[in-house]
């Protein structure tokens, strides 16, 4: 109202027929005018207000209609908070709720239009037979067990650190986990069966019912050292079986060097190994040796029949190869002698080259004859 003049602007003389021309408003007529337009103005905003909220109907505000000529209207004017269930971009009016409406954010192509497939690899498990979100099986226990190798978003690096100590603490029963010694009743504790120290190594206790401390393992390398399950296999001829009892032979797993996604390594403990194979199952050491020769021997003899089985059925396929050449014509001959009446031939043999088998074959230079040959 400040800037409005103190009268009005001075209007053109109209024409006198007959009629008396009206007296220009006052300021104090203009102001009231002015303001019963404001509170008109105001009663209609909130009535219309009110309609929406109990109509829950999408309303426009008006207040925009005395706006310059080419001046744009405001977002806010023309945004509603409810879509029609008819709209074609397909809002969620429970998502538009929850914050600012983005189209972009919500349509999203035909899966057949699609080039690729977007996945969060974030969310996805390695199951070994394929990545999977837990979206795809919600009853999968694996896909929705905890990761015990990532750090939960709660915790800082610190704290992350020092969870995985306590825990490589606990599962060696070390340091604050290591079990305390009795002074009390001194028979209960339990000692190296060595040198009666008390300081055992307690995971092999635990695993292999084994009170060593760590200087006799060191000390005693024939006697508590470690053999795989392949060198238990190979040296003391023992069966998967066997092995596999955890209760007559106990085993140490740990990740496998070669590959972390084989299977885990075994661990045996030499001593155990030999007491068993030594006093249960071959009865001594002298009969595991009679045994590996043993068998040593009937491998040696399959392969020698392996190969003259190989052997008999070359020698098939060369005289089916020289009766074949005598039906096309020609005299015959015995093995080694030239297929034509020429004369016998006397064959030249180069120096013998292994085969994909392993097997030597030597060439004849004249007439290009094979012949395998195995070196015993």
């Amino acid at each position: 109202m400040d800037g409005r003049p103190s009268t009005p602007p001075p209007q053109a003389a109209a024409p006198n027929n007959g009629f008396t021309s009206k007296s220009p408003l006052t300021p104090e007529q203009v102001k009231k005018i002015e303001i019963s337009r404001l509170k008109a103005k105001a009663l209609r905003t909130q009535r219309e207000e009110e309609n929406r909220k109990q109509n829950n109907a999408p309303s426009l505000s008006r207040s925009t209609s005395n706006l310059a000529a080419g001046q744009k209207r405001p977002y806010a004017s023309i945004s509603t908070s409810d879509v029609p269930a008819t709209s074609r971009d397909a809002r969620n009016p429970e998502v538009t709720k929850q914050g600012p409406f983005r189209p972009l954010d919500d349509i999203k192509p035909a899966r057949n239009f699609k080039n690729y497939v977007e996945y969060d690899f974030s969310k996805m498990t390695d199951t070994k037979g394929g990545f999977l979100t837990a979206e795809d099986d919600p009853h999968n226990r694996q896909l929705h067990a905890p990761n015990q190798d990532e750090k939960p978003a709660h915790m800082t690096l610190k704290e992350w650190e020092k969870h995985q100590l306590l825990r490589s603490l606990r599962n060696q029963k070390a340091g604050p986990y290591e079990p305390g010694i009795n002074p009390v009743k001194k028979e209960e504790n339990k000692v190296c069966r060595e040198c009666g120290s008390l300081e055992i190594d307690w995971k092999w206790e635990e695993c292999f019912h084994c009170a060593v401390c760590n200087a006799c393992k060191e000390k005693l390398p024939e006697k508590y050292s470690m053999l795989t399950k392949t060198e238990a296999k190979e040296d003391y001829l023992l069966t998967d079986s066997e092995l596999k009892d955890e209760e007559l032979l106990p085993h140490l797993e740990r990740p496998n060097p070669h590959k972390a996604t084989f299977h885990n390594m075994r661990l045996y403990l030499r001593f155990q190994i030999e007491e068993y194979a030594f006093s249960k199952k071959w009865g001594s050491a002298e009969a595991l040796d009679e045994e590996f020769v043993k068998r040593e021997g009937e491998k040696k003899k399959r392969k020698e029949e392996k190969f003259k089985s190989k052997l008999q059925e070359l020698k098939k396929r060369t005289r089916t190869e020289a009766y074949r050449r005598e039906r096309a014509g020609g005299g015959g001959g015995d093995f080694g002698d030239r297929i034509d009446r020429s004369g016998k031939h006397t064959h030249t043999w180069g120096r013998p080259v292994e085969n994909a088998d392993g097997i030597g074959v030597k060439t004849c230079v004249e007439c290009g004859m094979e012949l395998e040959e195995l070196e015993l």
